[in-house]
């Protein structure tokens, strides 16, 4: 089958290295020729945003999917027209690529999600404090996201359309993903605990099995059935929790893609996300994702005053440790603040998987030559 990806980060990476177990013909479009999938996929330079480059190159696709959702969903559209099959569908990919789009979905379909303001301009600012801005469009990784505390604070705000959202009193952030096959079954991954880097706003460790309670678990388990019904396509879906300290699952935001917070089931579970979603696109019985035992993933990211030539500091040492795993993702210079690569690790005790984890975090530094 010939499988068109839009987007050649190291998302779309991960998924042809896992698809290589099977027998497929995979077709990546991105701007970049240094991109993570440029060497490892039939691989075309382009901008997923630019109508003719995206309809061009899924004409000749049986599927075409994404790794990044901030592309050109008319495209997508008028190829599903053509009887080109797109996984997720292009209508949910773009309520999704905006957020005003999507905090509107989730209030219609009756999902939990956190008091907002829809502005165009920051003149029509008139929401509570603290509050979090949110980028209509274009924000990833934590960019496009900003909170609003004080007063003084609103002299920062963002003159762009965007979402004001009460900031909610967070005692764990958490993730499901879930997938769905064209078939309609349906399989969650065990739910997942996220540790953000409080200068970068990026995932910094993630841990599964999350320390929940059996509330919050059946919170959880009805917000994934709510969105999957809502939103009626196929594919792999993140949803980005938020737990409040008075026990209150929120959802934060929804990715309709393969995710950081899924790293882990590489090796913590049965079958990885990237097993999951190549399923979605073949139609295929969807996996087993059973937890083997306790596992995190550590984020490799790029220091600060690092630009250049990437080099690992300490990946020896962390090769020689027991039940640790590196995925590095082909990119060739570090900047402050990117993804390289990251670390799983499996443990017998969540105790145990947070000391291997900080230990790790201490002893691997990604910098320039």
């Amino acid at each position: 089958m010939k499988i068109g990806i839009l987007g050649g980060g190291q998302l779309g990476r991960m998924l042809i290295q896992s698809a290589l177990s099977y027998d497929d013909d995979f077709f990546v479009l991105d701007p970049s020729l240094d991109c993570s999938c440029a060497h490892i996929s039939h691989f075309t330079q382009g901008d997923f945003n630019d109508y003719q480059t995206v309809y061009d190159f899924g004409l000749d696709k049986e599927v075409v999917s994404i790794e990044i959702e901030h592309i050109n969903t008319e495209a997508l559209f008028d190829l599903e027209a053509q009887g080109v099959k797109i996984i997720p569908s292009p209508k949910i990919i773009s309520i999704i690529q905006q957020k005003i789009l999507q905090k509107q979905f989730y209030q219609n379909k009756g999902i939990p999600s956190p008091d907002f303001q829809i502005i165009h301009s920051k003149s029509e600012a008139n929401f509570p404090l603290p509050f979090v801005q949110k980028m209509n469009t274009g924000g990833y990784d934590g960019k496009g996201v900003q909170i609003i505390r004080t007063p003084e604070d609103l002299e920062k705000l963002w003159d762009v359309p965007s979402i004001l959202e009460s900031l909610v009193d967070i005692d764990k952030e958490l993730s499901i993903i879930v997938a769905q096959n064209e078939n309609g079954e349906i399989k969650t991954f065990p739910i997942t605990e996220m540790v953000a880097d409080p200068q970068l706003n990026l995932l910094d460790f993630n841990i599964c099995p999350a320390q929940i309670s059996e509330n919050t678990q059946i919170q959880i388990e009805k917000i994934a059935q709510q969105f999957m019904h809502a939103a009626q396509s196929p594919g792999i879906f993140a949803i980005e929790l938020l737990l409040d300290k008075e026990g209150k699952v929120w959802v934060n935001e929804t990715a309709p893609r393969l995710h950081n917070s899924g790293h882990q089931s590489q090796e913590g579970n049965a079958n990885s996300q990237f097993e999951q979603f190549y399923r979605t696109l073949k139609n295929l019985p969807l996996a087993d994702t059973d937890i083997r035992t306790y596992s995190g993933m550590l984020n490799l990211v790029g220091e600060n005053e690092y630009s250049g030539k990437v080099q690992y500091q300490g990946l020896d040492e962390v090769l020689k440790m027991p039940q640790t795993y590196v995925h590095l993702y082909g990119k060739k210079d570090t900047k402050p603040g990117r993804k390289m690569g990251h670390i799983n690790v499996l443990a017998n005790s969540r105790e145990e998987l947070m000391e291997k984890l900080i230990t790790i975090k201490n002893k691997v530094k990604v910098v320039a030559e």
